[in-house]
């Protein structure tokens, strides 16, 4: 008779593992429908756009293994732009008319987005954008582009919130001083017309002098001509708009020059993998969306941050890193919560978003100047500071102090 209960026993319990190995594998098996399809567009020679793409496809994964959406896999497609606006715009036409995709994600600079509206507008398919902070680009997409939508802030969005961040840290350290600017610029499209635009808003509060230089991206890399006028200026704060690539040609022909203001700072969208090793890098501030930092008071970020980390076995180092993540999420969410790929419904969908994101934000969608469907509106500041990016504004995401003023070059 034990005999008997023994075995009815064992094979009770052999059947529940069997169940749940059985849910466990299906859950870890990503679904085997017609794949939804994301279209993507980077510079994957740059920082931003190489570990963009790698955010992306880590967070289909992470989607499909969890059963995908609508029982449909997502599928994540990434052609590089090389940062050439006609590259940009013929992947998007690869994209459309090869791959079939049914949304368009991606993207980083503003010249090359300049030269992809015609074709997004041809095609009108669900575009969530990521780059691109320039706002010819935003006048370019104009206000009946209801398929648009757009995350990164804008450059008068990210003016603003700078504004807002500088003053808040000048009437907190008044020792801080931030009158007087000198602005290095790239001579492209989003240097330029975010001099331009800065000239424009902060007219009535603070002084702005700038030069324009020609980014190491794009085949310059001599800053010390600029660097000497900065110099000769004295400003309180200098910075340089350029990208990731600029990053060290700049501290390093500064320390040739001997020019040390008290605020030295760098604003590329993403910075070089070990910058922050070279003792060159202590106290250069920077703008961002993100900062490693930020896994220690958000859990999306520390779960994205350990993730990335597992996967690829290196350290996201720039903010477009989380944003790609995050492109995904906000895609596969709408459609999930639209119930199809139509692209009215998903339009509807994606106005009603409500994405906690690794960056700290919720990402939702509101009309900005001319756009309707625009998310972040604030970027942070942020400071290199024994070797790591520390958030320090806004205040409630601080990680450290500003350390100030930037110390001299042979204090390193």
């Amino acid at each position: 008779m034990k005999s008997k209960w023994a075995i009815l026993i064992y094979v009770v319990c052999a059947l529940i593992v069997l169940i749940g190995f059985s849910g466990w594998a299906t859950a870890q098996r990503p679904p085997a429908g017609e794949p939804i399809k994301l279209g993507a567009v980077l510079p994957l020679a740059d920082i931003t756009g190489a570990q963009a793409s790698k955010a992306m496809k880590l967070a289909a994964k992470e989607i499909n293994l969890k059963g995908g959406v609508l029982g449909r896999p997502i599928e994540v497609i990434v052609l590089d732009d090389e940062m050439k606006p006609a590259t940009g715009a013929a992947a998007l036409d690869r994209l459309a008319t090869v791959d079939k995709v049914d949304v368009f994600i991606g993207g980083m600079a503003s010249g090359v987005h300049l030269g992809q509206i015609p074709t997004l507008k041809k095609y009108a398919k669900a575009t969530v954008w990521i780059g691109a902070a320039s706002h010819k680009v935003e006048e370019a997409v104009g206000p009946d582009s209801e398929w648009y939508f757009h995350i990164h802030p804008w450059d008068y969005l990210q003016g603003e919130s700078y504004q807002e961040g500088w003053t808040a840290i000048n009437k907190k350290y008044p020792h801080i001083k931030i009158d007087n600017w000198f602005m290095a610029y790239e001579e492209g499209a989003f240097g330029t017309a975010s001099y331009k635009m800065s000239l424009d808003l902060y007219k009535d509060w603070i002084k702005i002098k700038g030069e324009s230089f020609k980014s190491a991206l794009l085949g310059g890399g001599d800053y010390r001509a600029v660097l000497r006028h900065a110099k000769e200026a004295n400003p309180d704060i200098f910075i340089w708009l350029g990208y990731e690539a600029d990053a060290m040609g700049f501290v390093v022909q500064a320390k040739e020059i001997g020019f040390a203001p008290p605020l030295f700072i760098g604003s590329p969208p993403g910075w070089p993998p070990g910058f922050g090793k070279s003792p060159l890098s202590e106290a250069v501030t920077l703008y961002g969306m993100w900062a490693p930092a930020i896994k220690e008071v958000s859990d999306v970020s520390k779960h994205f941050w350990e993730a990335y980390i597992k996967e690829y076995k290196e350290e996201p180092v720039t903010y477009f890193c989380p944003l790609g993540y995050a492109n995904v999420y906000v895609v596969a969410e709408a459609i999930k919560s639209a119930g199809t790929v139509e692209r009215t419904a998903l339009i509807s969908a994606l106005k009603k978003t409500e994405y906690k994101s690794p960056m700290g934000e919720v990402i939702t969608f509101s009309p900005s100047k001319i756009i309707k469907n625009q998310g972040i509106r604030k970027q942070k500041i942020l400071q290199y500071q024994g070797g790591e990016q520390q958030v320090i504004w806004p205040f409630d995401f601080a990680t450290a102090k500003p350390k100030y003023p930037f110390p001299g070059w042979d204090k390193r």
